[in-house]
């Protein structure tokens, strides 16, 4: 059985810094540090721990990274890239705000559900929190594609529901620490 598996690094690395923040006690819950914008900015995301954790066991057969474009003295895109994902970038808008990309995975999942995805024989894993993916979960379940969210344990309670299985990232918040 393949993974295909789908990330979206902003939503995971904003939501992990405010998971180790609470963690930490510089918010009481880590819903205060969503709320209050308290973030721990010492948490960096390791790449290759988390491809090895959300692609699964078996072989991957798509990784892809969605973000927003870094300054161009940040390697956090290479390092990516070396760890086994393709990494897909977009531009922020004028007002500084992330776009495109929570559409450009769910086009991208569909897609690739058709074009790389053997059903019966493959898996979707997304590593968001967003209750936008709801109905592309649905379409590609009602297809017979098992989809696997991982994400922080304070995702979308519809998310959650949805999805084929979930996995709280909270408890390997330290392993997937660089």
């Amino acid at each position: 059985m393949a993974n295909l598996l789908y990330v979206d690094n902003s939503n995971v690395w904003i939501e992990g810094m405010h998971v180790s923040a609470a963690s930490k006690g510089h918010a009481p819950d880590v819903w205060a540090a969503a709320k209050n914008k308290i973030c721990d900015y010492d948490w960096k995301l390791d790449f290759g721990k988390l491809f090895e954790f959300a692609g699964g066991k078996g072989d991957v057969k798509r990784a892809a990274l969605f973000g927003s474009r870094p300054p161009k003295n940040d390697s956090v895109w290479i390092a990516a890239e070396r760890q086994g994902f393709e990494v897909i970038v977009y531009d922020r808008n004028v007002a500084n705000h992330e776009k495109k990309i929570d559409t450009d995975i769910v086009a991208t999942m569909i897609s690739d559900s058709y074009e790389l995805l053997k059903i019966g024989e493959d898996e979707v894993t997304l590593v968001s929190g967003d209750a936008d993916y709801v109905p592309a979960i649905e379409k590609l379940k009602k297809r017979g594609i098992p989809v696997h969210v991982v994400f922080w344990g304070h995702a979308s309670k519809e998310l959650r529901d949805v999805a084929t299985r979930f996995i709280s990232l909270d408890p390997y918040l330290n392993h997937l620490s660089r």
